[in-house]
């Protein structure tokens, strides 16, 4: 599905931006236990862009609404997951950790819902 490709693709450039500015822009302005939660983030925010590509690629063969499910899951555990992160490294309240977990859980689903996906999809050849 071309548009989890574009969003994969987005997704993954934004994740290694991210990494140099924690790794050269922050490193001096954060704490290391900070800096340690943004790692956290940019790796999560990494091995999930790379999912959205494999589910926008696998969407081509494989067709479900599974598939459909399981890269918005995955795009939203990047924005609730990783984001709240961010926010966090950055100083924002530490009631926002507790979107965290939300994002851990749509990571979860959009993987589940991969692998159904696969399962039960009418291929195309």
């Amino acid at each position: 599905m071309k548009l989890f490709l574009v969003l994969g693709a987005a997704a993954a450039a934004i994740a290694v931006a991210l990494g140099a500015f924690g790794a050269h822009g922050l490193k001096a302005r954060i704490s290391s236990d900070m800096l340690a939660v943004w790692q956290t983030a940019v790796q999560y925010h990494a091995w999930h862009a790379l999912g959205l590509l494999a589910v926008g690629l696998s969407a081509v063969d494989f067709k479900s609404p599974w598939m459909t499910a399981a890269g918005w899951l995955l795009a939203a555990g990047i924005v609730l997951f990783s984001g709240s992160l961010y926010a966090l490294a950055l100083g924002a309240p530490r009631i926002l950790g507790a979107v965290t977990p939300f994002g851990g859980l749509a990571f979860i689903l959009g993987w589940l819902a991969f692998a159904v996906g696969i399962i039960y999809a009418r291929t195309s050849g």
